[in-house]
């Protein structure tokens, strides 16, 4: 018997609602504009917020840092969509579109490398230069 981490469980899920998160934009651009579709994510951003505070009890931790990084966060998070969405009502193909955005990990690494001192293995290192090789051959 085969047995799955709550970790990868989690990953797995995770994997799949971000590949419905990349798809459902298209379908959205093509009825309405790009900066009115991000709105509405919004909106949906905030209806799950209520629900999360519902199942919460309504008790929220509290920690300057905590708050300030979580809200930069959604910020990141939908600042990242509208560019996503800009991207694919000026004529990006969607899988191009994904598998370029998805790549934003090399970001992250080297946000590690620099801001936390997190060292990368020669491997992690090769991989990030293929993964920008991924990029250039997959918007050809």
């Amino acid at each position: 018997m085969i047995k799955i981490s709550a970790w990868m469980v989690f990953s797995i899920l995770a994997l799949v609602t971000w590949g419905f998160w990349g798809f459902f934009p298209k379908l959205a651009v093509t009825h309405m504009d790009s900066r009115s579709v991000a709105f509405y994510e919004v909106i949906g951003g905030l209806i799950f917020g209520v629900i999360i505070l519902i199942i919460l009890g309504f008790k929220l931790q509290t920690n300057f840092y905590g708050i300030t990084f979580g809200i930069l966060t959604g910020f990141a998070a939908l600042l990242g969509g509208l560019f996503f969405l800009l991207a694919l009502s000026h004529g990006a193909k969607i899988s191009v579109a994904v598998v370029t955005t998805a790549l934003y990990p090399l970001i992250t690494i080297l946000l590690a490398l620099f801001i936390l001192h997190e060292p990368i293995t020669l491997k992690q290192g090769i991989g990030a230069i293929l993964a920008l090789i991924a990029i250039v051959l997959i918007s050809q």
